[in-house]
Parts: C-alpha cells; sequence; structure tokens
C-alpha cells in the first residue's frame, strides 16, 4: 500500500497538533490505520498544504502525487475550502476541477477517494454561505464521484462532526478528535475499519456559558482568528505561502507506531 494525500489545511492536519508543533490530522492517521492492518507495510506521502485553492491541489499536487517513485496505489482527494472563502466563487468549475483528478488518477491506474471537508458553518461568521456553497459542492463531488464508481467519505453530512467537541478554537478547523473520527470514516469506507464511534459530550461548562462568557469569548474570537484571516484576505496573503508538503516524498508507517 502507498498511501498519498492531496488537499489544503484540512488534509495537511491543521488543529490537531502534536507536542513540538508539527502537525498530525486524519491522513496520519489513516495511514497509521492502513499500517496496523498490513503489518507495517506501508508508505505515505501528504503534499497537503494549508491555504491551498483547488486548481492547484489537483495540478501541482496532483501530479507530484503521480510522479512518486513508485507510483500511488491509493490517492485521497479534498480541497475547495478555501475557495468557498473567496467571493464569486464557481462552484461548477470546483466541480470540474475535480473531475480533471477523476480522470487523471483513471488514466494512471491510481484508486482515488474522494472526501469532503466537514460543515464548520454553525459558529462561523458568514455561515449560512458557507454552509450553501459547501453543500452545492459536496451534492456535486458526490454526483462526481457516483458517476464515475468512486468511493466518496462524505464527511460534510455527518452530523456528528459538527458538535463543538470536535473543533479546535479557530472554528473553521478540526481539532485532534475531529480528526480522529475523519479518519475513522475514511477507513470505514476504504473497508478497513469500524464505523465511527461518537465522542464523549462535552462538559457542562462548555455546553452552558454564562452570557457573559459568551460574549468576551466571541470577542476574542474575532481578535485572535477573524482579524487576522481578513487581514491576510486584505493583503492577499495565505497561511500556506513559503510553506512546502510535511511528506513530500514517501515515508514508512511502520505499524509500531500505528496502534
Amino acid at each position: 500500500m502507498r498511501y498519498a494525500a492531496i488537499g489544503d489545511s484540512f488534509t495537511e492536519g491543521v488543529g490537531d497538533e502534536l507536542p513540538d508543533g508539527a502537525v498530525r490530522g486524519w491522513a496520519d492517521r489513516v495511514a497509521a490505520g492502513l499500517a496496523a492492518t498490513r503489518d507495517g507495510d506501508v508508505q505515505y506521502a501528504n503534499l497537503a498544504v494549508r491555504g491551498r485553492l483547488l486548481a492547484p491541489i489537483v495540478t501541482d499536487q496532483l501530479e507530484a502525487a503521480l510522479s512518486l517513485d513508485p507510483a500511488p496505489t491509493l490517492i485521497t482527494l479534498n480541497g475547495g475550502g478555501n475557495d468557498m472563502l473567496r467571493p464569486g466563487v464557481d462552484l461548477s468549475k470546483l466541480v470540474a476541477l475535480t473531475e480533471r483528478a477523476v480522470r487523471r488518477c483513471a488514466d494512471a491506474g491510481v484508486r482515488l477517494v474522494l472526501i469532503s471537508g466537514a460543515d464548520p458553518s454553525d459558529r462561523l461568521p458568514f455561515g449560512r454561505t458557507v454552509h450553501r456553497r459547501a453543500a452545492q459542492l459536496t451534492a456535486g463531488v458526490a454526483a462526481l464521484a457516483a458517476r464515475h464508481g468512486l468511493e466518496f467519505v462524505d464527511v460534510f453530512h455527518d452530523t456528528e462532526i459538527r458538535r463543538p467537541e470536535y473543533w479546535s478554537a479557530d472554528r473553521l478547523h478540526l481539532n485532534g478528535t475531529g480528526h480522529q473520527r475523519v479518519a475513522e470514516l475514511v477507513l470505514a469506507t476504504l473497508g478497513e475499519g469500524p464505523v465511527a464511534q461518537a465522542a464523549g459530550a462535552g462538559s457542562p461548562a462548555a455546553r452552558h456559558l454564562l452570557a457573559e462568557a459568551r460574549i468576551l469569548a466571541e470577542a476574542r474570537y474575532y481578535r485572535e482568528h477573524v482579524l487576522p484571516w481578513m487581514t491576510r484576505r486584505l493583503r492577499r496573503r495565505s497561511s500556506g505561502d513559503d510553506r512546502t508538503a510535511k511528506h513530500p516524498a514517501w515515508i514508512p508507517v511502520p505499524a509500531a507506531t500505528s496502534r
């Protein structure tokens, strides 16, 4: 099994930080799950970079993945989340770009699994717009997968993962618990694991904040997360500028670290 993951911050693993500051994420967890059932006989590459739009994912990242030596046997693709945060996004173009990747993998004889992003819209500014766009993109990609006979992991419609317990402080990225659930959803779709299990409920304090505390939390959220994001947009900068993939070449995933 040679597994390559392509995408943006969702696939890179942002929100699932390790003690040394590196990120893990659902794709790393999927690789570990695959290794656990194959006695460590798994090679893994992750070419995802935070902030990337779909076009460079299905061109630069996909071509880099297909150029790995030896070639991958499995690729997972998720993208479009950053495109949907831009004004005037053309969702039909995103589906067409995804289909381009589907055809490219088919021509190369590589198994492709399409994955939708989780739905963060409940607690985001302009959440209704984000939800509407993401729902349309998810439907388009699901139809594309059905048309080509591909496996599709529909994280967007997973109601469990919309709970606050699965999200990081920025409300846009999953935390470690959320990434673990996505990994379980992917492994189950691949036939490599059981159905994903729900996390335990959050503490009463987390679920029933006082009104005053909620107001302070909202102010802190806008100051620490929304304003920096808006500043980057105004400067035409991305959180992934000057970043490279964390695993651009094959690395072994030994069974001993996959449990």
